[in-house]
Protein backbone atom coordinates (compact mmCIF):
# COMPACT_ATOMS: atom_id res chain seq x y z
CA UNK A 1 0.00 0.00 0.00
CA UNK A 2 1.13 3.30 -0.54
CA UNK A 3 2.52 5.43 2.33
CA UNK A 4 0.66 8.54 2.95
CA UNK A 5 2.66 9.54 5.57
CA UNK A 6 5.49 9.94 3.42
CA UNK A 7 3.67 11.95 0.47
CA UNK A 8 2.37 13.70 3.68
CA UNK A 9 5.59 14.84 4.88
CA UNK A 10 6.78 15.60 1.17
CA UNK A 11 4.47 17.69 0.51
CA UNK A 12 4.86 19.94 3.21
CA UNK A 13 8.60 19.67 2.70
CA UNK A 14 8.01 21.07 -0.68
CA UNK A 15 5.07 23.59 0.15
CA UNK A 16 8.13 25.59 2.09
CA UNK A 17 10.42 25.28 -1.10
CA UNK A 18 7.04 26.25 -3.21
CA UNK A 19 7.71 29.95 -1.14
CA UNK A 20 10.58 30.65 -3.35
CA UNK A 21 9.33 30.08 -6.44
CA UNK A 22 9.36 33.14 -8.74
CA UNK A 23 6.21 33.93 -11.18
CA UNK A 24 8.06 33.43 -14.24
CA UNK A 25 8.94 29.62 -13.05
CA UNK A 26 5.19 29.19 -12.19
CA UNK A 27 4.47 30.74 -15.83
CA UNK A 28 7.07 28.59 -17.70
CA UNK A 29 5.62 25.86 -16.05
CA UNK A 30 2.33 26.19 -17.21
CA UNK A 31 3.65 27.46 -20.90
CA UNK A 32 5.29 23.62 -20.88
CA UNK A 33 2.20 21.94 -20.17
CA UNK A 34 0.39 23.65 -22.24
CA UNK A 35 2.32 22.68 -25.27
CA UNK A 36 2.91 18.99 -23.86
CA UNK A 37 -0.77 18.24 -23.25
CA UNK A 38 -0.23 18.81 -27.06
CA UNK A 39 2.22 17.45 -28.27
CA UNK A 40 1.24 14.17 -25.54
CA UNK A 41 -2.02 14.03 -27.10
CA UNK A 42 -2.24 10.77 -28.33
CA UNK A 43 -0.68 8.93 -25.61
CA UNK A 44 -3.56 10.79 -23.17
CA UNK A 45 -6.25 10.08 -25.36
CA UNK A 46 -5.00 6.85 -25.54
CA UNK A 47 -5.48 5.97 -21.83
CA UNK A 48 -8.59 8.12 -21.54
CA UNK A 49 -9.99 5.05 -23.99
CA UNK A 50 -8.79 2.43 -21.77
CA UNK A 51 -10.93 3.97 -18.99
CA UNK A 52 -13.75 4.73 -21.21
CA UNK A 53 -13.93 1.06 -22.73
CA UNK A 54 -13.77 -0.26 -18.43
CA UNK A 55 -16.75 2.22 -17.93
CA UNK A 56 -18.96 0.80 -20.45
CA UNK A 57 -18.15 -2.61 -19.83
CA UNK A 58 -19.05 -1.60 -15.87
CA UNK A 59 -22.34 -0.15 -17.31
CA UNK A 60 -21.72 3.07 -16.11
CA UNK A 61 -24.39 5.82 -16.93
CA UNK A 62 -23.87 8.07 -20.31
CA UNK A 63 -23.80 11.25 -17.78
CA UNK A 64 -20.41 9.83 -15.75
CA UNK A 65 -19.10 8.95 -19.28
CA UNK A 66 -19.34 11.99 -20.48
CA UNK A 67 -17.40 13.49 -17.35
CA UNK A 68 -14.60 11.24 -18.09
CA UNK A 69 -14.35 11.70 -21.64
CA UNK A 70 -11.04 13.52 -23.15
CA UNK A 71 -11.12 14.40 -26.72
CA UNK A 72 -8.92 16.95 -29.13
CA UNK A 73 -11.12 19.30 -27.94
CA UNK A 74 -11.55 19.07 -24.42
CA UNK A 75 -7.35 18.82 -24.29
CA UNK A 76 -7.29 22.16 -26.58
CA UNK A 77 -9.56 23.88 -24.11
CA UNK A 78 -7.47 22.60 -21.49
CA UNK A 79 -4.65 23.96 -22.88
CA UNK A 80 -6.44 27.32 -23.77
CA UNK A 81 -7.09 27.60 -19.38
CA UNK A 82 -3.67 27.15 -18.96
CA UNK A 83 -2.28 29.68 -21.32
CA UNK A 84 -4.90 32.22 -19.90
CA UNK A 85 -3.80 31.22 -16.72
CA UNK A 86 -0.01 32.53 -17.05
CA UNK A 87 -1.47 36.22 -17.72
CA UNK A 88 -3.40 36.24 -14.44
CA UNK A 89 -0.93 38.12 -11.90
CA UNK A 90 0.22 35.85 -9.35
CA UNK A 91 -1.85 36.70 -6.07
CA UNK A 92 1.30 35.07 -3.81
CA UNK A 93 2.95 38.08 -2.28
CA UNK A 94 0.45 41.00 -3.16
CA UNK A 95 -0.31 43.53 -0.14
CA UNK A 96 -3.33 43.78 0.63
CA UNK A 97 -3.30 46.73 3.28
CA UNK A 98 -0.87 48.51 5.05
CA UNK A 99 -0.25 50.91 7.87
CA UNK A 100 1.53 52.36 10.18
CA UNK A 101 0.81 52.35 13.75
CA UNK A 102 1.11 55.16 15.98
CA UNK A 103 3.83 52.77 18.49
CA UNK A 104 6.33 53.37 14.63
CA UNK A 105 5.60 49.24 13.90
CA UNK A 106 4.81 49.34 10.01
CA UNK A 107 2.21 46.67 9.39
CA UNK A 108 1.31 44.97 6.47
CA UNK A 109 -1.50 41.84 5.22
CA UNK A 110 -0.06 39.91 2.54
CA UNK A 111 -1.25 36.91 0.75
CA UNK A 112 0.48 33.86 0.99
CA UNK A 113 -0.80 30.08 -0.54
CA UNK A 114 -2.96 27.46 2.04
CA UNK A 115 -0.15 25.17 1.77
CA UNK A 116 -0.93 21.72 1.17
CA UNK A 117 -4.03 21.11 -0.74
CA UNK A 118 -5.55 17.38 -0.94
CA UNK A 119 -8.01 16.92 -3.91
CA UNK A 120 -10.59 14.34 -3.88
CA UNK A 121 -12.34 13.41 -7.17
CA UNK A 122 -14.77 11.81 -8.98
CA UNK A 123 -14.45 11.14 -13.02
CA UNK A 124 -13.61 13.82 -14.13
CA UNK A 125 -10.00 13.80 -15.66
CA UNK A 126 -9.67 17.47 -16.37
CA UNK A 127 -9.34 17.77 -13.04
CA UNK A 128 -5.98 17.11 -12.47
CA UNK A 129 -4.71 19.64 -14.51
CA UNK A 130 -6.66 22.57 -13.30
CA UNK A 131 -6.28 21.76 -9.83
CA UNK A 132 -2.13 20.95 -10.46
CA UNK A 133 -2.14 24.57 -12.89
CA UNK A 134 -3.89 26.17 -10.24
CA UNK A 135 -2.19 25.05 -7.17
CA UNK A 136 1.09 26.13 -8.41
CA UNK A 137 0.56 29.29 -9.34
CA UNK A 138 -1.01 30.04 -6.10
CA UNK A 139 1.70 28.46 -4.75
CA UNK A 140 0.36 25.46 -3.14
CA UNK A 141 2.07 21.84 -2.84
CA UNK A 142 -0.78 19.27 -4.01
CA UNK A 143 -1.76 15.38 -3.28
CA UNK A 144 -4.35 14.05 -6.11
CA UNK A 145 -6.45 11.21 -5.32
CA UNK A 146 -8.59 10.70 -8.55
CA UNK A 147 -11.60 8.02 -8.83
CA UNK A 148 -10.89 4.09 -9.87
CA UNK A 149 -12.34 5.00 -13.36
CA UNK A 150 -9.76 7.67 -14.69
CA UNK A 151 -7.05 5.97 -13.21
CA UNK A 152 -4.80 5.39 -16.64
CA UNK A 153 -6.01 8.83 -18.08
CA UNK A 154 -4.72 10.56 -14.39
CA UNK A 155 -1.73 8.33 -14.71
CA UNK A 156 -0.84 9.38 -18.52
CA UNK A 157 -1.22 13.09 -17.20
CA UNK A 158 0.52 13.29 -14.05
CA UNK A 159 3.71 12.07 -15.82
CA UNK A 160 3.12 15.22 -19.03
CA UNK A 161 2.92 17.17 -14.94
CA UNK A 162 5.43 16.03 -13.14
CA UNK A 163 8.00 15.81 -16.66
CA UNK A 164 6.80 19.94 -17.07
CA UNK A 165 8.12 20.78 -13.16
CA UNK A 166 11.30 19.28 -13.64
CA UNK A 167 11.94 20.99 -16.53
CA UNK A 168 10.67 24.18 -14.99
CA UNK A 169 12.96 23.71 -12.19
CA UNK A 170 10.02 22.86 -9.73
CA UNK A 171 10.23 20.33 -6.97
CA UNK A 172 8.12 17.36 -8.76
CA UNK A 173 6.90 16.64 -5.62
CA UNK A 174 4.60 19.52 -5.86
CA UNK A 175 2.09 17.58 -7.41
CA UNK A 176 1.82 13.75 -5.82
CA UNK A 177 -0.77 11.72 -7.43
CA UNK A 178 -2.38 8.31 -5.40
CA UNK A 179 -2.82 5.85 -7.60
CA UNK A 180 -4.09 3.10 -5.49
CA UNK A 181 -7.59 3.14 -5.71
CA UNK A 182 -8.07 1.69 -2.33
CA UNK A 183 -10.81 3.09 -0.23
CA UNK A 184 -9.11 2.98 2.75
CA UNK A 185 -5.94 5.37 1.58
CA UNK A 186 -9.23 8.09 1.19
CA UNK A 187 -9.87 6.96 5.27
CA UNK A 188 -6.45 8.38 6.37
CA UNK A 189 -5.68 10.98 3.72
CA UNK A 190 -9.14 12.62 5.61
CA UNK A 191 -7.44 12.78 8.81
CA UNK A 192 -3.71 13.74 7.96
CA UNK A 193 -4.41 17.14 8.95
CA UNK A 194 -0.89 17.72 10.27
CA UNK A 195 0.30 17.69 6.32
CA UNK A 196 -2.77 18.79 4.34
CA UNK A 197 -3.69 22.54 5.10
CA UNK A 198 -7.29 22.34 3.12
CA UNK A 199 -9.36 19.31 1.64
CA UNK A 200 -11.84 19.37 -1.43
CA UNK A 201 -13.74 16.73 -2.43
CA UNK A 202 -15.15 16.90 -5.96
CA UNK A 203 -18.15 14.66 -6.39
CA UNK A 204 -21.37 13.83 -5.45
CA UNK A 205 -23.24 14.20 -1.92
CA UNK A 206 -21.77 10.47 -0.42
CA UNK A 207 -18.43 11.62 -1.02
CA UNK A 208 -18.98 15.21 0.64
CA UNK A 209 -20.99 13.97 3.55
CA UNK A 210 -17.78 11.72 4.29
CA UNK A 211 -15.50 14.07 4.30
CA UNK A 212 -17.14 16.35 6.29
CA UNK A 213 -17.96 13.90 8.87
CA UNK A 214 -14.86 12.41 8.78
CA UNK A 215 -12.27 15.29 7.94
CA UNK A 216 -9.92 16.87 10.48
CA UNK A 217 -8.68 19.61 8.45
CA UNK A 218 -11.04 21.92 6.58
CA UNK A 219 -12.90 20.51 3.88
CA UNK A 220 -14.11 23.33 0.60
CA UNK A 221 -17.15 21.73 -0.47
CA UNK A 222 -19.36 22.40 -3.29
CA UNK A 223 -19.87 21.66 -6.52
CA UNK A 224 -23.60 19.74 -6.38
CA UNK A 225 -25.44 22.40 -8.22
CA UNK A 226 -29.02 22.12 -8.59
CA UNK A 227 -30.14 25.08 -10.32
CA UNK A 228 -33.06 26.68 -11.25
CA UNK A 229 -34.56 29.58 -13.41
CA UNK A 230 -37.57 31.72 -13.12
CA UNK A 231 -39.21 32.95 -16.26
CA UNK A 232 -40.99 36.35 -14.70
CA UNK A 233 -43.92 37.13 -16.78
CA UNK A 234 -42.47 40.42 -17.99
CA UNK A 235 -39.85 38.11 -19.49
CA UNK A 236 -38.85 37.98 -23.63
CA UNK A 237 -40.31 34.73 -24.67
CA UNK A 238 -38.30 34.24 -27.94
CA UNK A 239 -35.23 34.87 -25.70
CA UNK A 240 -35.80 33.40 -22.67
CA UNK A 241 -36.34 29.94 -24.53
CA UNK A 242 -32.31 30.40 -25.58
CA UNK A 243 -31.28 30.87 -22.55
CA UNK A 244 -33.19 27.82 -21.51
CA UNK A 245 -31.76 25.81 -23.97
CA UNK A 246 -28.09 26.62 -23.51
CA UNK A 247 -28.18 26.49 -19.63
CA UNK A 248 -29.76 22.75 -20.09
CA UNK A 249 -28.88 21.19 -23.01
CA UNK A 250 -25.50 22.97 -23.69
CA UNK A 251 -23.17 20.41 -21.54
CA UNK A 252 -26.14 18.49 -19.08
CA UNK A 253 -23.83 16.57 -17.23
CA UNK A 254 -22.43 19.79 -15.64
CA UNK A 255 -23.23 20.80 -12.07
CA UNK A 256 -24.45 24.04 -13.59
CA UNK A 257 -26.40 23.23 -16.12
CA UNK A 258 -30.03 23.81 -15.47
CA UNK A 259 -32.19 21.09 -13.32
CA UNK A 260 -35.87 22.87 -12.63
CA UNK A 261 -37.38 25.43 -14.59
CA UNK A 262 -40.12 27.85 -12.56
CA UNK A 263 -42.69 29.82 -14.30
CA UNK A 264 -45.36 32.60 -13.66
CA UNK A 265 -48.94 31.35 -13.56
CA UNK A 266 -49.92 34.44 -16.21
CA UNK A 267 -47.45 33.10 -18.95
CA UNK A 268 -47.53 29.60 -18.71
CA UNK A 269 -50.32 28.87 -21.26
CA UNK A 270 -48.58 30.77 -24.17
CA UNK A 271 -44.79 29.82 -22.78
CA UNK A 272 -44.29 26.50 -21.78
CA UNK A 273 -45.68 25.32 -25.47
CA UNK A 274 -42.78 27.26 -27.09
CA UNK A 275 -39.74 26.30 -24.82
CA UNK A 276 -41.18 22.41 -24.57
CA UNK A 277 -40.80 22.14 -28.15
CA UNK A 278 -37.36 23.52 -27.90
CA UNK A 279 -36.16 21.65 -25.87
CA UNK A 280 -37.92 18.16 -27.12
CA UNK A 281 -35.83 18.60 -30.39
CA UNK A 282 -33.18 17.76 -28.22
CA UNK A 283 -34.66 14.75 -26.77
CA UNK A 284 -35.01 16.44 -22.83
CA UNK A 285 -37.14 14.55 -21.03
CA UNK A 286 -39.88 17.68 -19.16
CA UNK A 287 -40.91 16.06 -15.41
CA UNK A 288 -43.99 18.82 -15.04
CA UNK A 289 -45.76 19.63 -11.83
CA UNK A 290 -49.81 18.97 -11.95
CA UNK A 291 -50.37 22.71 -13.82
CA UNK A 292 -47.80 22.39 -16.52
CA UNK A 293 -49.00 18.85 -17.33
CA UNK A 294 -52.69 20.44 -17.63
CA UNK A 295 -50.91 23.07 -19.97
CA UNK A 296 -48.59 19.98 -22.02
CA UNK A 297 -50.08 16.98 -21.46
CA UNK A 298 -48.51 13.85 -20.79
CA UNK A 299 -46.87 12.33 -23.50
CA UNK A 300 -44.35 9.26 -22.89
CA UNK A 301 -43.33 8.86 -25.68
CA UNK A 302 -41.99 12.01 -26.55
CA UNK A 303 -41.22 12.38 -23.09
CA UNK A 304 -43.42 14.74 -20.92
CA UNK A 305 -43.92 13.10 -17.63
CA UNK A 306 -45.46 14.04 -14.12
CA UNK A 307 -42.87 15.27 -11.69
CA UNK A 308 -42.68 12.58 -8.94
CA UNK A 309 -42.02 13.39 -4.96
CA UNK A 310 -38.49 14.04 -4.40
CA UNK A 311 -37.44 14.79 -8.42
CA UNK A 312 -37.62 18.62 -7.22
CA UNK A 313 -34.05 18.09 -5.06
CA UNK A 314 -32.20 15.73 -7.88
CA UNK A 315 -29.09 16.94 -9.63
CA UNK A 316 -30.27 15.55 -12.88
CA UNK A 317 -26.58 15.44 -14.77
CA UNK A 318 -28.37 14.78 -17.90
CA UNK A 319 -30.95 15.81 -20.05
CA UNK A 320 -33.82 15.90 -17.86
CA UNK A 321 -35.90 18.88 -16.18
CA UNK A 322 -38.07 19.47 -13.69
CA UNK A 323 -40.83 22.09 -14.19
CA UNK A 324 -42.82 23.64 -12.20
CA UNK A 325 -45.26 27.07 -12.64
CA UNK A 326 -45.74 29.32 -9.94
CA UNK A 327 -48.09 32.16 -8.55
CA UNK A 328 -45.39 34.79 -8.04
CA UNK A 329 -42.03 35.82 -8.04
CA UNK A 330 -42.34 35.06 -4.00
CA UNK A 331 -43.80 31.28 -4.64
CA UNK A 332 -40.41 30.96 -7.21
CA UNK A 333 -38.00 32.37 -4.48
CA UNK A 334 -39.60 30.20 -1.41
CA UNK A 335 -39.53 26.83 -3.98
CA UNK A 336 -35.35 27.92 -4.48
CA UNK A 337 -34.77 28.19 -1.13
CA UNK A 338 -36.37 25.25 -0.20
CA UNK A 339 -34.97 22.81 -2.72
CA UNK A 340 -31.46 24.80 -4.37
CA UNK A 341 -28.06 24.03 -3.04
CA UNK A 342 -27.00 27.33 -3.77
CA UNK A 343 -24.89 26.28 -6.69
CA UNK A 344 -26.21 29.09 -9.41
CA UNK A 345 -29.91 30.08 -9.74
CA UNK A 346 -31.87 32.55 -11.90
CA UNK A 347 -34.46 35.10 -13.14
CA UNK A 348 -35.21 35.97 -16.42
CA UNK A 349 -37.24 39.34 -16.47
CA UNK A 350 -37.56 42.65 -17.94
CA UNK A 351 -38.49 43.71 -14.67
CA UNK A 352 -35.92 45.72 -12.86
CA UNK A 353 -37.56 45.69 -9.53
CA UNK A 354 -38.20 41.82 -9.54
CA UNK A 355 -34.62 41.26 -11.06
CA UNK A 356 -33.22 43.55 -7.85
CA UNK A 357 -35.58 41.53 -5.71
CA UNK A 358 -34.57 38.02 -6.78
CA UNK A 359 -30.83 39.16 -6.44
CA UNK A 360 -31.49 40.17 -3.05
CA UNK A 361 -33.11 36.98 -1.66
CA UNK A 362 -31.37 34.39 -3.08
CA UNK A 363 -28.47 33.27 -1.42
CA UNK A 364 -26.42 31.23 -3.73
CA UNK A 365 -22.68 31.50 -4.51
CA UNK A 366 -23.83 32.97 -8.04
CA UNK A 367 -26.98 34.67 -8.98
CA UNK A 368 -27.85 35.18 -12.27
CA UNK A 369 -30.31 38.20 -14.32
CA UNK A 370 -31.29 37.05 -17.68
CA UNK A 371 -28.18 34.64 -18.55
CA UNK A 372 -28.00 30.92 -18.67
CA UNK A 373 -26.57 29.17 -15.27
CA UNK A 374 -23.53 27.87 -17.64
CA UNK A 375 -21.20 30.54 -16.51
CA UNK A 376 -20.98 29.50 -13.18
CA UNK A 377 -17.08 28.55 -14.22
CA UNK A 378 -13.68 29.61 -13.47
CA UNK A 379 -12.45 29.87 -16.88
CA UNK A 380 -15.55 31.16 -17.69
CA UNK A 381 -15.09 34.20 -14.91
CA UNK A 382 -11.61 34.81 -15.91
CA UNK A 383 -10.03 32.79 -13.00
CA UNK A 384 -7.78 30.56 -14.68
CA UNK A 385 -9.96 27.76 -14.05
CA UNK A 386 -11.60 26.52 -10.98
CA UNK A 387 -10.45 24.14 -8.24
CA UNK A 388 -14.07 23.83 -7.27
CA UNK A 389 -17.38 25.48 -7.21
CA UNK A 390 -17.51 26.02 -3.28
CA UNK A 391 -21.50 26.68 -2.04
CA UNK A 392 -20.17 27.25 1.26
CA UNK A 393 -19.60 30.96 2.73
CA UNK A 394 -16.18 30.35 4.48
CA UNK A 395 -13.36 31.30 3.56
CA UNK A 396 -14.17 31.58 -0.66
CA UNK A 397 -17.47 30.95 -2.26
CA UNK A 398 -18.19 30.29 -6.03
CA UNK A 399 -15.68 29.20 -8.52
CA UNK A 400 -12.57 28.82 -6.37
CA UNK A 401 -9.74 30.07 -8.56
CA UNK A 402 -6.00 31.34 -7.49
CA UNK A 403 -7.26 34.15 -4.78
CA UNK A 404 -9.37 31.54 -3.27
CA UNK A 405 -6.40 29.33 -2.93
CA UNK A 406 -4.55 32.06 -0.58
CA UNK A 407 -5.28 33.01 2.84
CA UNK A 408 -2.89 36.23 4.14
CA UNK A 409 -0.01 36.84 7.10
CA UNK A 410 0.74 39.85 8.79
CA UNK A 411 3.96 41.18 8.50
CA UNK A 412 4.83 43.86 11.25
CA UNK A 413 8.77 45.66 10.94
CA UNK A 414 9.80 47.53 13.86
CA UNK A 415 12.66 49.23 15.43
CA UNK A 416 13.34 47.04 18.23
CA UNK A 417 9.89 48.37 19.37
CA UNK A 418 8.26 46.30 22.65
CA UNK A 419 4.95 46.86 23.88
CA UNK A 420 3.81 49.35 26.40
Amino acid sequence: MIDLQKIGRTSRNTARKLSQISTQQKNDFLALLAQQLKNNSEAILAANWEDIEQAQSAGLTTALIDRLLLSQVRLDSMANDLEELIQMPDPVGTIIEQKTLTNGLKARRVRVPLGVMAVIYEARPNVTVDISALGIKSGNAVILRGGKETLASNKALVQVIQNCLEVAGIPVEAVQFIDDPDRELVNQLVRMDQYVDILVPRGGNTLQDFCKANATMPVMTGGIGICHLYVDESAEFDKTVEVIHNAKVQRPSVCNALDTLLVHEHIALEFLPKVAVRLLLDKVQLKCDVKSLEILGIDHQKGILPIHEGDFDREWLSLVLGIRVVSSIDEAIDHIHLHSTQHSDGILTESQENARRFVAEIDSAAVYVNASTRFTDGAQLGLGGEVAVSTQKLHARGPIGLEGLTTYKWILEGDYTVRE
